[in-house]
């Protein structure tokens, strides 16, 4: 789903012998629309001074094509505000050396549209106006002096000043918003009825900019009139940085008891507790329906990673529609006053809160285990997200037997970017090799990490031992399971070997073709993995090897030599 607009421009010279207004829009498509929006800008060059278009024509210009060609992960208005503050520099810059441009301005009024929000940045008095369900609303501020005499004379403008202050809003969009960029040549012959009437009158923005500029010169308007409207048609999928702006006022907290009430939900008792996060279960107090919520420990309130990492497994969930994991309840930033978010409630139990009560898992029941987990993990995969903790408590078995993938706490997407206090987490003794030797994360240490769980639930031990935390383990050969399993099939151990298999190569490449392993079974056992070398188990390349070998020969033939 992807973000979808109807756009309009229209502009009119009028009784002026030159039109100062400068409007222009960007709408880029596919991943460039998802990560930057489409972008509506106007500028109205001040009137009196030379170079008053040029200065209109080359801010709005150097607005729409330097706004793209900034990093993807800053926010829009860093973005914007850094673009902009250029364009001053650049007029102030061109005043200075040319005698003719001396005084050159410009007003600015500027909306970029991106997933479900909008982000705009204002300066002097070109206007943006909004109508929703009926009612226009103006949402920016002239910056003109408050004396009759001077209201058209700009306090702010682009290359008015070396310091320049840009107002900066943003909001949600909602499907059939209306909003209109328009020039003092409109707003200040047109009164607010008229405004309201037309945009209200047409559904396409085009007759609705064509209307305002013939009424704004035909009602006498003496100056250049120009407007940019945008119909909201489609929203498009919430961004993680959208998601990070309308929440960022929540505040985690304080720990609660059963009886409390947060919001719509009345808290039923504690679920989980750790040393980053709290996990209740809720009741909403209307539908009385159960539920899950998540949130920090107070003592972290004031960590902006943490509330970071927080919303970005709200996110993450947000995005993954499968059986296989909860479902996140989609909330506002109107409907909740803290820092928390809620998903699907599931009765059952973990697979180690199982083992932990001494449930004996049987080879069928790993298998079909395995199935769900993997079908899981596929669904995560495909969307480029990384689980990096999968472990038994992190697998939840409810009471309809269907398994469910549970914490995006450490999850990882290329869309999120990188978290610093998320460097190499995880359970050690459920990751990957090269895991303790700095790679980064993969499908590969994600397939490892089910195929030790797979392990580990059927012998209670780890294919090679148990790793404590801060240990630099040395792997060699992981001990077969029917080592303390004997009944395990052949082909359901070669399929757990070559999960754990310590090189990535070795191992399935996707968790799709382990799947299908475990689909297949016994009609089409797979193979067992190569064993490793001596000389790789040992981490030591061929020539140190050979070198120890000549240094021995060496030592040899110098006792023979001693000896004769």
């Amino acid at each position: 789903m992807s973000l979808q607009l109807l756009l309009g421009q229209s502009t009119a010279t009028g009784p002026r012998e030159r039109n100062e207004d400068f409007a222009g829009m960007v709408t880029p498509v596919g991943m460039q629309l998802q990560t930057k929006g489409a972008l509506i800008a106007l500028a109205d060059g001040v009137s009196g001074n030379a170079g008053g278009r040029e200065a209109a024509e080359m801010t709005v210009r150097s607005i729409l094509s330097d706004y793209y060609a900034t990093p993807d992960t800053w926010e829009v208005h860093s973005a914007l505000d850094k673009v902009i503050t250029a364009a001053n520099r650049w007029l102030l810059a061109q005043a200075a050396q040319h005698k003719d441009f001396a005084g050159m301005a410009s007003t600015l009024s500027l909306i970029v549209f991106r997933g479900q929000r909008f982000y705009s940045a204002h300066v002097g008095d070109t206007r943006i106006y909004r109508l929703r369900h009926g009612e226009l609303q103006k949402l920016t501020t002239d910056h003109v002096w408050e004396r009759p005499d001077m209201r058209h004379v700009l306090k702010r403008a682009i290359g008015l000043d070396q310091h320049l202050s840009v107002d900066y809003a943003d909001g949600a969009l909602q499907v059939g918003d209306v909003y209109a960029l328009m020039s003092d040549g409109v707003w200040d012959v047109l009164d607010q009825a008229t405004l309201h009437h037309v945009m209200g009158l047409y559904d396409n923005p085009q007759l609705i900019c064509d209307e305002l500029t013939r009424l704004a010169i035909a009602q006498g308007g003496h100056d250049n009139a120009t407007v940019l409207a945008a119909h909201v048609v489609q929203l498009g999928e919430e961004t993680l940085t959208d998601l990070l702006a309308e929440h960022r006022h929540l505040r985690v907290p304080p720990k609660m008891k059963a009886g409390d009430v947060i919001d719509q939900f009345e808290v039923l008792s504690v679920l989980h507790e750790s040393r980053a996060s709290l996990i209740y279960k809720v009741r909403h107090r209307i539908t009385n329906q159960l539920w899950v919520l998540k949130t920090l420990q107070p003592l972290l309130a004031e960590d902006r990673d943490s509330c970071q990492a927080l919303l970005n497994e709200e996110w993450l969930a947000k995005r993954v529609v499968s059986q296989y994991l909860p479902q996140v309840l989609p909330l506002t930033a109107e409907q909740r006053s803290q820092l928390y978010y809620v998903m699907s409630w599931h009765e059952g139990a973990t697979l180690q809160h199982r083992l932990d009560n001494g449930h004996h898992f049987t080879t069928a029941g790993i298998t079909g285990i395995g199935i769900a987990l993997l079908r899981g993990l596929g669904a995560l995969h495909r969307l480029q997200i990384l689980h990096r903790d999968i472990k038994p408590a992190n697998l939840h078995m409810a009471m309809d037997q269907r398994l469910r993938i549970l914490d995006l706490g450490v999850a990882l997407s290329p869309v999120t970017g990188h978290i610093a206090s998320m460097d190499n987490p995880g359970t050690p003794s459920f990751m990957a090799p090269e895991l303790f030797d700095g790679a980064g994360a993969s499908v590969s240490s994600d397939l490892y990490a089910a195929g030790v769980t797979l392990y580990y639930l059927l012998t209670r031990k780890y294919p090679y031992g148990e790793i404590e935390p801060f240990q630099h383990p040395r792997f060699g050969e992981p001990v077969p399971p029917t080592r303390y399993r004997p009944e395990i099939p052949r082909w359901l151990e070669n399929i757990l070997l070559k999960a754990v298999a310590r090189q990535p190569e070795h191992r399935f490449e996707t968790a799709e073709e382990m799947l299908l392993a475990l689909e297949i079974g016994e009609t089409r056992p797979i193979l067992p993995p190569p064993r490793t070398p001596l000389i790789a188990r040992a981490r030591l390349v061929k020539w140190q090897w050979i070198a120890l070998v000549s240094l021995m020969v060496n030592f040899m033939l110098l006792y023979l030599l001693i000896v004769s």
